[in-house]
């Protein structure tokens, strides 16, 4: 029997089901607090964005972004080894959280977590790139902050089934 979602999107779209899904892999993975900010993400010469796409009953993607200073930090917590440069260890390291912040936000939607796959996370890197979707049905946009680091998760829906 499909799966329709369009009576859960105020469930998928809520913001709390974001910030708990922060909570829980910052805390697990990194044993660290973080708090959510208002205004956007402050621009550093260079970022690093991870993206891991969702696919079946929901399609979209959640996109974490940050400066460099935040993806050495988080790639410090996860391995205990201080970074100077982001090499392949920090992009694995980033784009392994995004992996897991798109599988504990679809999990808190529970016809969600069964009927949406996740891709691959893809890392990009630089200073003058731009990640763009046309007109999503709803986008979540939030900027969080630990230790002094950074960064911004987004989640984005093109497309409900």
């Amino acid at each position: 029997m499909p799966v329709s979602l369009r009576e859960s999107v105020g469930l998928i779209a809520d913001p709390r089901n974001l910030d708990a899904t922060i909570e829980e892999v910052f805390d697990l993975m990194l044993g660290v607090h973080c708090t959510r900010e208002p205004g956007p993400l402050a621009q550093e010469p260079e970022a690093v964005t991870a993206v891991v796409g969702f696919g079946g009953a929901l399609s979209g993607a959640c996109v974490f972004s940050m400066g460099i200073s935040a993806a050495l930090a988080i790639a410090g917590r996860m391995t205990g080894v201080e970074f100077a440069e982001v090499d392949d260890i920090v992009k694995d390291g980033v784009g392994e959280i995004c992996n897991m912040l798109a599988g504990a936000w679809k999990g808190k939607v529970p016809e969600l977590a069964a009927h949406c796959g996740l891709s691959v996370p893809a890392v990009i890197t630089g200073s003058d790139y731009r990640l763009h979707v046309q007109a999503p049905e709803f986008q979540l946009r939030h900027r969080y902050r630990f230790d002094g680091a950074s960064f911004a998760v987004t989640i984005v829906c093109d497309g409900l089934r």
